[in-house]
């Protein structure tokens, strides 16, 4: 099993995507492929007069400000056009694929946050009414029933809360709580970027290998802005028994089969050291 996350920034080739998945779909591989829609998300915001509101955790992690209007509005372009544009595109390459958010069938759920911290002009501030949270579980024998069937499940965030409401997640945490429901050889993490880049953004200083047991030091060194998620995403992933992760880039012609060439930020699990 391989998952596949596709973030949505500017730049993203979601032909050659398609391409790549109907190639490995063709051949036998069992996929499951998880998209997001950030920048459309955000176009459509600042037409509808509700412009996106990001903040940041006392721990670094920037995320959405997601209200009920933001909700709506991120469901609309996740689940709605970016979602249905993607099936479209494979269903155009033979490949039967479903879309499907992380409510229906509750394939992902998790407990909605009451409270978050973030930190505004230095000081620390807490928000209700907020709906994010974290997936916890996944519908594993739902995604399963579908893949024995010969479809591909395309999902995407939002997720459901166990009171039965959308709540807002990261779309690399969710896939990699995904990829450890499956215990899926590789997970793969794509965005508008190389990987990791040791002085972003210069994309000619990508760090191309990591070990599990280096993250943390990555991520407070040389991490700016998502990235510092995709690494936490990966961490949970790989705690979970996934065996290897790439943090690679969706710009240009065959960005799966180049990440699973392994260009990009390869994560593995440390290697035991040999006895002597």
């Amino acid at each position: 099993m391989i998952v596949i996350k596709v973030g949505g920034g500017e730049g993203i080739n979601y032909d050659a995507v398609c391409d790549d998945i109907a190639q490995l779909w063709q051949e036998g591989q069992q996929l499951i492929f998880i998209h997001g829609g950030s920048h459309r998300t955000n176009q459509v915001a600042e037409a509808l007069g509700h412009p996106p509101q990001f903040v940041t955790s006392p721990s670094g992690y920037t995320s959405r400000l997601t209200d009920r209007a933001a909700l709506e509005i991120f469901q609309m372009v996740y689940c709605g056009q970016i979602n249905k544009t993607l099936v479209e595109r494979l269903q155009r390459r033979g490949i039967n694929a479903v879309g499907l958010s992380g409510i229906d069938g509750r394939i992902w759920q998790g407990p909605r946050k009451k409270v978050i911290k973030v930190v505004v002009d230095g000081r620390i501030r807490l928000i209700r009414n907020n709906f994010t949270g974290n997936v916890t579980q996944v519908n594993r024998p739902f995604l399963q029933t579908l893949l024995d069937a010969g479809y591909l499940p395309v999902l995407t965030p939002p997720a459901i809360s166990f009171d039965g409401e959308a709540i807002n997640v990261d779309g690399d945490r969710a896939a990699a709580a995904t990829a450890a429901a499956f215990r899926a050889e590789e997970l793969l993490i794509l965005s508008n970027v190389p990987g990791v880049l040791r002085h972003f953004p210069d994309e000619s200083s990508l760090i191309p290998q990591l070990n599990a047991d280096q993250i943390d030091q990555v991520a407070e060194e040389h991490a700016q802005g998502r990235m510092r998620m995709k690494l936490l995403g990966a961490q949970e992933a790989l705690a979970q028994g996934v065996s290897r992760v790439v943090l690679g880039d969706a710009r240009g012609n065959q960005p799966i089969l180049r990440a699973l060439d392994g260009q990009g930020t390869v994560i593995t699990q440390p290697q035991p050291e040999v006895a002597s």
